[in-house]
């Protein structure tokens, strides 16, 4: 489970441990602590809190955190904006019934109107919903198959983020695959700071901490960089190295659903070989039906 208190405290623990103190003129450098980082107290100084009250915030038995608390903090640890967005989602208790561990799933149906937008596009560009917990909801042709064949697998294991991790080709569709996997591990804490105690982001991360010792150790670093675009290489094994422009966009009636869609500038090689790889599609498409 991904309790809220559990959370911000592993969070803030591990970005006061990221900062050197002699960077922000504290005496007492690196080499005289015992651990690495900033103490609690000089967190509570920086932000201007008491020792007491920031202990009570990281052990996450503060209650009803005030918006000035949570900026000072985040001054305090030099927070990113992701980081800052994640903290404030992390304590900040939202318990909803259909969140809570162990309840139904929330968000998962994609509307006919966006289906008919990912059939639209199904032979020129790749794209899927990416869901809650980074579920695959839904893709069209291409978006199925410009890396994993996301038709021939169970619906619960379409998730990106057990594909990178656990799927026994991932390195090789994923050159950088380093790279990925921190894109992945730091979208799904992201969704997780969101939604702590949904069940599907808790089933997904449980498994991943028990079957992946890469994820785990990813993971613990408590990154949060929300990924939403940029570029990636795929080796796919039809049609050869890939390299597309992936672009992630909120749906506005569906806030915890993204249209994803890769793509590639025109007359590019990855350009034919994504037409490439539509032809055999429809080739197998219509084989399949004859």
């Amino acid at each position: 489970m991904l309790h809220a208190e559990i959370e911000i405290s592993s969070f803030l623990k591990a970005r006061r441990a990221a900062l050197d103190p002699a960077d922000l003129g504290l005496p007492d450098g690196a080499g005289r602590r015992r651990v690495r980082g900033l103490r609690r107290e000089e967190v509570a100084q920086l932000a201007g809190i008491s020792v007491d009250y920031y202990t009570r915030i990281e052990q996450g038995r503060a209650q009803a955190i005030s918006d000035s608390v949570l900026e000072a903090i985040a001054r305090a640890l030099r927070l990113s904006g992701g980081e800052v967005t994640y903290l404030r989602n992390v304590a900040a208790p939202r318990r909803r019934p259909a969140d809570a561990c162990g309840q139904g799933p929330v968000g998962r149906t994609v509307r006919p109107e966006v289906r008919q937008l990912l059939d639209a596009m199904d032979t020129t560009v790749p794209a899927m919903v990416i869901g809650r917990g980074l579920d695959i909801l839904a893709f069209n042709t291409l978006g199925g198959r410009v890396s994993f064949d996301l038709e021939e697998l169970a619906p619960d294991r379409r998730n990106s983020a057990l594909l990178v991790f656990l799927h026994p080709q991932a390195r090789a569709l994923h050159p950088d695959w380093e790279a990925k996997a921190v894109e992945v591990v730091g979208n799904l804490r992201a969704d997780s700071g969101r939604h702590p105690d949904d069940a599907r982001i808790c089933e997904v991360v449980n498994e991943l901490l028990a079957r992946s010792a890469e994820f785990r150790r990813i993971w613990e670093t408590q990154s949060v960089r929300e990924c939403l675009r940029g570029t990636k290489r795929i080796l796919h094994p039809e049609v050869g190295e890939l390299e597309v422009t992936f672009e992630s966009f909120r749906l506005s009636t569906d806030e915890d659903q993204s249209l994803v869609t890769y793509t590639a500038p025109r007359g590019s090689q990855t350009e034919r070989r994504l037409r490439e790889l539509a032809e055999t599609g429809e080739r197998r498409t219509a084989e399949a039906a004859a």
